[in-house]
């Protein structure tokens, strides 16, 4: 019963639409009318742009391609100006650096020939070197032969000695002499003479043989106990020559005698490992002297020589003043007689030359007018 009545409602529903929707196509057919005709317009102006842009476009192409051959020949142009400045600016760049390489080969040939000169140089060098150095190792092994003798070192001790005592000036047997016996029976190397009859000793030996054994000692242990053996063996040598009689007032000996060591790096040695030896050669009246303080010490006793017979002979210098004295003068009052006696004779010179030179003028300058006028003076007198 329900269902009925809708079905009779629904064509009239359909009915209600259809005519809602002609009423709304009526109304509606202007504004799509308009509608249309507008979208007519915009298609239409669409293709006017269209065109337009393609014409825009295709002047832009032709413009563009004008624009870029001018470019392009401006460019070329440019390019070409371009490279000739650049061709010409190489060229100049190429002939300073031609000129450039060519100091420079100059330089280096300069160089070279510089490092050949001092190639030989070096080359002479080294060979000089090379004879120094044999020279020296020669010489080396030498000084090893003469420390591993006694005999040896003391010949090479005397020899240092001599050299010494000539630099000093001391002559031999007036200011020193050599291997002279003293009242005990033994021979210093030297004995040189004071002034009042004194005379000093010096001995030349020296044990050096250890202190050789301790520059050679290839580890520590063994230079430690080298060092040991030379500085005990240096003692025992000053306590020998202190025994040796060396020092004999009554003889006219000083309290001292000198003891020579031949090298300054052992006097050194000695100073820095053992100063209190040298206090100990003291307490015994030995004075260690190096090449340096025996020099020094030998010139006092030449000044001492020198200063001892200057006193002995100053009397005698002074009688020889007085001497000298009474003869100056004399001679002084020979010289003033002898120059009266020229004053004297350089009068009678000027008497000479002055006053009778011009008397005996006179009638010579008359004898000469007299020559000169002929007889024709004569008779017109």
């Amino acid at each position: 019963m329900s269902s009925l009545p809708l079905l009779l409602l629904l064509p009239a529903l359909m009915l209600g639409a259809l005519v809602g929707y002609l009423v709304a196509q009526y109304r509606l057919a202007p504004q799509l009318q308009e509608a249309r005709l507008r979208k007519e317009e915009l298609e239409r102006r669409l293709a006017e742009e269209q065109d337009h842009r393609d014409s825009l476009q295709d002047a832009f192409k032709a413009t563009a391609s004008d624009v870029l051959a001018q470019s392009t020949t401006e460019l070329l142009k440019l390019a070409e100006e371009r490279f000739k400045a650049l061709a010409k600016e190489g060229d100049t760049n190429l002939e300073g650096k031609k000129r450039l390489i060519d100091a420079n080969l100059k330089d280096m040939s300069d160089t070279l020939k510089g490092l050949v000169e001092k190639s030989t140089r070096l080359e002479e060098g080294l060979s000089t070197s090379q004879a120094a150095t044999e020279k020296l190792r020669s010489t080396t092994e030498g000084l090893r032969q003469v420390l591993s003798s006694s005999q040896k070192r003391g010949q090479w001790g005397e020899r240092m000695v001599e050299d010494i005592l000539q630099t000093v000036g001391l002559v031999k047997g007036i200011n020193y002499r050599v291997h002279a016996q003293v009242a005990s029976g033994e021979i210093p190397d030297f004995t040189f003479l004071l002034p009042k009859n004194k005379i000093i000793n010096l001995d030349v030996k020296f044990p050096l043989d250890q202190y050789e054994r301790y520059r050679m000692a290839k580890s520590d242990v063994e230079a430690e106990e080298a060092k040991k053996r030379f500085l005990t063996a240096v003692k025992n040598h000053v306590k020998d020559v202190a025994g040796r009689g060396y020092i004999n007032p009554a003889e006219g000996t000083v309290d001292y005698v000198m003891v020579f060591i031949p090298n300054e790096a052992v006097y050194g040695f000695i100073h820095q490992n053992d100063p209190g030896l040298l206090d100990y050669a003291l307490k015994n009246h030995i004075i260690l002297c190096s090449p340096i303080t025996l020099y020094a010490v030998l010139s006092l006793v030449r000044q001492a020589v020198q200063n001892f017979a200057l006193e002995e002979r100053a009397g005698e210098i002074l009688s020889l003043l007085e001497q000298f004295k009474t003869q100056w003068g004399k001679y002084v009052q020979e010289m003033e007689k002898m120059g009266g006696a020229l004053d004297r004779a350089k009068e009678k010179y000027n008497s000479l030359v002055t006053t009778r030179t011009t008397q005996l003028e006179k009638p010579l300058r008359k004898i000469t007018e007299l020559q000169g006028g002929g007889p024709a003076s004569l008779l017109g007198e």
